[in-house]
């Protein structure tokens, strides 16, 4: 019995350690989606208003990713329910692309 107890402990030992792991970097690509945002943002200043609108949508979508990254890391959420959010993200961000009216910054 005592060596069944100790073989599934390491067993949710091993799992915990995975979901640190995936935690930590979820927490990193939060931090990297918050620079993306962070070196961004000041550039919306130059923008004429409707270019700054749709920009600042890109962004703002970046930002609530990021903080969906980081209620996974949390385990508030589970990877199912990320994987949906960062689909729906992408959704999102596909269409602000698709806009006809957007210009892409080449500058």
């Amino acid at each position: 019995m005592r060596v069944i107890g100790r073989l599934v402990g390491a067993r949710l030992g091993a799992m915990g350690g995975a979901r640190r792991w995936k935690g930590k970097r979820a927490l990193e690509a939060a931090r990297m989606l918050d620079e993306v945002v962070d070196t961004q943002l000041p550039l919306l200043a130059s923008f004429d208003e409707e270019r700054r609108r749709r920009s600042a949508d890109y962004l703002a979508e970046l930002v609530k990713l990021a903080q969906d990254y980081r209620y996974y890391a949390h385990g508030w959420i589970d990877a199912r329910e990320l994987d949906r959010r960062g689909h729906a993200a992408m959704a999102t961000l596909s269409k602000l692309r698709e806009d006809p009216t957007a210009r892409l910054i080449t500058d």
